[in-house]
């Protein structure tokens, strides 16, 4: 069944000619939503069961409704630019959200070759396996916790059903795993560097969230994670998805914060760049414009690139310093 519409990250919108609105930065992958309201209840979510928030939100971002078949025919226009090199479907939990997510990717492909990755929510590995031959790129997890503990707190369901589906997904499509973490959510430090290592062991990729208190959800009252908190895990998670260094060479603390990196970073900022699938960039997704970047949408200049390592606190060394409790 192909819907006929589907909500477009605002970003997005202007980068296919749909919208017209100032953007900071432009995406470089084109974002799209689908299957409104979801029937889970993560406390974070605007699009949760119970959220109260826009229905057109997501995180900070604004996604506006088109037809299905507009987004199609501008994606056709503008994937051979080399403006958006990929296209990201995000879907909520619906009964029909799985056969609809398919719909839309044939569709796509249908008319250009341009990577298509999801998040979703399958039901087993056969609906993987679906998208997976339809051409998906990516299958993105939404796990977001670090641990069960978290899982349990914020999200519901079936902690050990999730990670045995993403098992089962890299094993059987190797490189086609994504996870999406969420740092800020009540973990320790150790507990998401625990969780990153497991999912490259996996040769599954992860990309990190810094947690965004949004007006309407159970957690709009709680703090986004401390900048040089979420610097630390940047730097945890660039060395470990670089092979420069694992969970066992570092550092923690007894109450979990991690001290020290089993390796040195780069000077030129890579590890606070925009984490996850290749191409995805995600704007403003956890920050204002003109606020703390937690995740950068492009290259650090030099000096932010300085003080994004300050805030890490690494010395030649590869150990962190301790000024920032």
């Amino acid at each position: 069944m192909q819907p006929e519409s589907v909500n477009v990250s605002l970003g997005t919108a202007v980068v296919l000619g749909l919208a017209d609105a100032p953007v900071a930065c432009l995406p470089t992958t084109a974002y799209l939503m689908l299957g409104g309201r979801c029937r889970l209840d993560c406390a974070f979510c605007a699009q949760a069961r119970d959220s109260r928030a826009g229905a057109l939100q997501l995180s900070r971002v604004t996604w506006p409704e088109f037809p299905l078949w507009a987004v199609v025919e501008r994606l056709r226009m503008t994937a051979g630019r080399g403006t958006l090199l990929r296209a990201c479907l995000q879907v909520t939990a619906s009964a029909a959200a799985p056969q609809e997510a398919l719909a839309v990717l044939r569709a796509v492909k249908a008319v250009c070759e341009v990577p298509f990755d999801l998040a979703i929510l399958p039901r087993d590995v056969d609906q993987v396996r679906a998208l997976v031959r339809a051409g998906a790129d990516h299958i993105g997890f939404g796990l977001d916790a670090a641990c069960e503990r978290i899982f349990r707190q914020v999200k519901g369901g079936r902690w050990e059903r999730s990670l045995v589906l993403i098992e089962q997904t890299a094993q059987a499509f190797p490189g086609r795993a994504a996870v999406h973490l969420i740092a800020g959510l009540g973990e320790t430090e150790r507990e998401l560097v625990e969780r990153i290592q497991w999912a490259y062991d996996l040769g599954v990729t992860t990309g990190l969230f810094a947690f965004t208190p949004v007006p309407g959800t159970r957690l709009a009252k709680r703090p986004a994670p401390a900048v040089a908190s979420y610097r630390r895990l940047q730097a945890a998670q660039w060395l470990i998805a670089h092979g420069e260094s694992r969970l066992e060479k570092m550092q923690f603390e007894a109450d979990g914060r991690l001290v020290g990196f089993g390796a040195a970073l780069p000077h030129d900022g890579s590890p606070f760049r925009t984490s996850g699938c290749p191409d995805c960039n995600r704007p403003y997704y956890n920050e204002r414009p003109g606020g703390t970047l937690y995740n950068y949408p492009r290259p650090l200049t030099p000096e932010e690139a300085a003080r994004a390592l300050a805030e890490v606190g690494q010395a030649d060394e590869g150990r962190g310093s301790r000024d920032d409790r």
